[in-house]
């Protein structure tokens, strides 16, 4: 009889031990570095006294196996019913004991069951920087664990839905009753690892359980399969990929690219890299245009052009929105090779009337140009763009405006800016400055018509039109510009322009001609034993 009493007093011995103690988790303290944890508590007239009693002390239970410090694990606890009360915030206690005072004096709400509610309280004050939650950019996990008894009578899918688009990974704890479709809506997603349900709270320890093995480090790093370019840092919700210094993580998450591009990277520029987030582009010296292949660049210069720039200066423009306007044309000038050998420009502005500010004759040099440009002021009024190609079509392009003479066939642009549609027809004027070989680019800004655009411009449209949504943002057209206007094959600025009635002139051009001629004799020579071979066939099938 002694032996058998003496065998059974350790298990009599643990009964009698407290709930505190027999909760107690076992293995070392979990250190998961920084954490903002939150409590969300039950307190609804359905938990039973001796119940609620157990939950506070699997609450003291499992905080003694978290590493809680302000640098560490911050823990907050509040309890909800019919309405939420907060236990303490994230940022009162720093101290374990101080916590578990708090749990330990805990009196139930005993009212409803308002779960939705209190996930909206942990959202929007549980784990805000005021009640001392880390900021967003401090990237410190948020975790909150919701324990349940019943069914809520609120809506919890789309406020959980909501909590958990904001960064917090919700644990779903249901006891006895609780409603399993309900959790499932609450809790983050793999379900599986963050839906819980127990048979009672005497059971409750099972989730402090699996909740510290979630906690307790793993070294997510050193299972292989993260795939990061530079380093891997195993962190509370897995494995996270970190750059050296000097790079930046791409939205992949794994990869990593020089935040100087330019030095990280076989760039390719002739002249100029230049790093922009996570690309780079290259740039070319001032009045050098970027080729096609991005990388090299050439001279604007290597062609003549009489180019005249119509300025809309209507009332819709407005001042300040023409002042970028000429800051535009000024760096459409930069690019060009201004002289009187190589590309002249001409300036005219429209409004409800026509104003040439300065013809093609007039300047000689870049420098020039640009002080003429700035000095230009507004005009206002309506916007009659018809007129202003008609005047652009009768003068602007005339020798006694400066305008080259036609034999020498220097190609001639012209470039309408506007901001709105015209108060009159544009169709005839514009079709007439084509007809007369002027390449006609149009470059609408705001309420700019694309269909107008196009009948101004020349033929491709997606070549000779351009749009910008408003005046500060224009700049970025400049590029399709710098590739339009400046001729691919111009006369070469070495090259002297000849008359074509020079003696040598009319014997290159009959020989062109004859050898032109030559070519087309042979093949229709081709063409005529092709036929006559057709008819032969056919003539035997017969």
């Amino acid at each position: 009889m002694r032996g058998r009493l003496c065998s059974q007093l350790p298990m009599f011995l643990l009964l009698l031990q407290p709930w505190e103690t027999q909760l107690q988790f076992a293995g070392p303290r979990c250190r998961t570095g920084p954490l903002d944890l939150v409590f969300v508590i039950d307190s609804s007239r359905s938990v039973r006294p001796f119940e609620f009693q157990t939950m506070r002390q699997f609450l003291v239970s499992l905080l003694r196996s978290l590493d809680v410090g302000p640098n560490a694990t911050r823990v907050g606890v509040i309890q909800y019913s019919s309405q939420v009360q907060s236990v303490f915030p994230l940022g009162t206690f720093s101290r374990r004991k101080d916590m578990e005072r708090a749990i330990r004096t805990l009196v139930p709400l005993a009212q409803g069951t308002m779960t939705g509610l209190a996930i909206q309280y942990a959202m929007n004050v549980a784990f805000s920087v005021a009640e001392g939650a880390r900021p967003p950019e401090a990237r410190v996990p948020r975790v909150a664990v919701i324990v349940t008894d019943g069914r809520p009578q609120d809506r919890v899918a789309e406020v959980a839905a909501q909590a958990r688009s904001r960064g917090i990974e919700i644990y779903a704890v249901g006891v006895q009753r609780a409603d399993v479709a309900s959790l499932r809506a609450m809790a983050s997603p793999p379900l599986d690892e963050h839906v819980f349900l127990v048979e009672s709270f005497d059971r409750i320890q099972e989730f402090g359980l699996q909740f510290q093995r979630r906690l307790c480090p793993v070294d997510h790093c050193s299972f292989g399969n993260h795939s990061c370019q530079h380093e891997c840092v195993s962190t509370f919700g897995g494995p996270r990929c970190r750059c050296r210094g000097g790079y930046n993580l791409l939205p992949d998450g794994r990869s990593c690219q020089a935040q100087d591009l330019c030095n990280g990277v076989d760039h390719g520029c002739e002249f100029q890299c230049v790093s922009e987030g996570f690309s780079y582009r290259c740039l070319c010296p001032e009045r050098w245009q970027l080729q096609a292949d991005g990388k090299s660049c050439s001279r604007c210069q290597e062609g003549h052009v009489d180019l005249v720039l119509l300025v809309d200066g209507s009332k819709s423009v407005r001042p300040q929105n023409f002042e970028l306007v000429k800051r535009f044309v000024n760096q459409i000038v930069d690019f060009l090779d201004v002289s009187p050998e190589g590309t002249r420009v001409g300036l005219v502005q429209f409004s409800s009337r026509v104003r040439t500010e300065f013809p093609l004759g007039r300047y000689g040099t870049a420098a020039e140009v640009k002080q003429a440009v700035l000095a230009v002021e507004y005009m206002e009024r309506g916007t009659m763009t018809g007129l202003a190609l008609r005047h652009m079509v009768e003068h602007s392009f005339s020798e006694a405006q400066g305008a080259r003479p036609r034999a020498l066939n220097v190609p001639r642009v012209g470039l309408v800016f506007t901001d709105g549609r015209s108060q009159d027809d544009v169709s005839v004027w514009a079709a007439r400055a084509k007809e007369e070989g002027i390449v006609m680019y149009a470059v609408g800004v705001g309420k700019a018509v694309e269909d107008e655009l196009r009948e101004i411009a020349s033929e491709p449209a997606e070549l000779h039109v351009s749009y910008s949504p408003d005046f500060s943002t224009m700049t970025h057209l400049l590029e399709n510009l710098k590739g339009s206007i400046c001729p691919e094959e111009g006369i070469s600025a070495g090259t002297e322009l000849r008359s074509p009635c020079e003696c040598e002139s009319l014997v290159e051009f009959q020989g062109r001609t004859l050898g032109a001629l030559e070519s087309l004799s042979q093949n229709l020579a081709q063409l005529t034993a092709r036929l006559e071979d057709v008819e032969n066939q056919l003539a035997t099938q017969k």
